[in-house]
């Protein structure tokens, strides 16, 4: 057992997360896999076995992540690498969203991630060693998308955050990347996923666009391969100094080149006022 990986994957029940969970265990790493659902995962895997863990998991409450922790280091011994892969997006303008919506987007998407990196940390800084992959999004640093603003702000915080850590953690032998994919062919587009506002306000055209594209014309067409997606995060894990930032997609690449054409664009245009404020 010593000589295989453990990985900790959470939102393992869909998408990239599934995936990776089927990859993991088809190239014999050890995996704990967490859901808000376990029977559709034994439906889809198996039961619990010397190689397989599902675990119920409310990532939003601390006290259960911290069992889940502890269950999985009983189970198999350690844990190597954590995918905090877990999610939902959420569409709606900011005037539109309720407080509610949009705290329950940044309690998932956000403190879930936080919650398990707070639990399994001591345990990596123990054992001087790990890998930790947070998996932000396209939306994490490129948020022009009228109607994804809360969802792509979650991201961005996922982005922050894992900048710290990295850095946080580099005395400890951890490696952190953030990873950033962009439209990938799984059901986070489809309408039993994708959560739309309760009380949508139709002034907002550009965002009801926005929404009827993504889940008429995106959903289902997406460019990216989920199961090449997971092939690079099993590649990644293997390298010895692996990126703090992480692309997926060309779609992903493209994207943040615009960002940065248009910030450099901003800076240089305003360059002027920036450098007013010096005494």
């Amino acid at each position: 057992m010593e000589a295989r990986q453990v990985w900790l994957v959470t939102g393992a029940s869909k998408g990239i997360g599934l995936t990776l969970v089927k990859k993991l265990l088809k190239n014999d790493y050890y995996v704990v896999a967490t859901t808000r659902n376990p029977k559709f995962l034994i439906d889809e895997i198996g039961q619990i076995s010397e190689t397989f863990l599902p675990l119920e998991v409310d990532l939003t409450d601390n006290n259960n992540v911290k069992t889940a922790i502890q269950k999985s280091i009983a189970h198999f011994g350690k844990i190597d690498v954590v995918v905090n892969n877990a999610g939902y997006g959420q569409t709606g303008t900011l005037e539109e969203l309720t407080d509610e919506e949009a705290r329950k987007n940044f309690d998932v998407n956000v403190f879930g991630t936080l919650n398990v990196i707070r639990n399994v940390m001591p345990h990596l800084r123990n054992q001087k060693s790990g890998t930790i992959f947070n998996i932000s999004s396209a939306g994490g640093f490129f948020g022009s998308f009228a109607g994804w603003g809360i969802y792509c702000s979650t991201k961005f915080a996922m982005a922050g955050f894992t900048e710290a850590l990295s850095e946080e953690v580099k005395e400890f032998g951890i490696k952190v990347s953030v990873v950033y994919p962009g439209y990938f062919r799984t059901d986070f587009l489809s309408q039993d996923s994708l959560i739309l506002p309760k009380q949508p306000i139709q002034d907002y055209e550009t965002a009801r666009q926005s929404e009827k594209l993504h889940l008429d014309r995106i959903n289902g067409n997406q460019p990216n391969d989920p199961e090449k997606a997971a092939d690079v995060l099993i590649a990644i894990s293997k390298e010895e100094n692996p990126p703090v930032h992480l692309l997926l997609g060309k779609d992903s690449s493209e994207m943040l080149q615009n960002k940065i054409d248009t910030i450099t664009k901003d800076v240089e245009q305003w360059k002027e006022y920036t450098l007013s404020t010096s005494f």
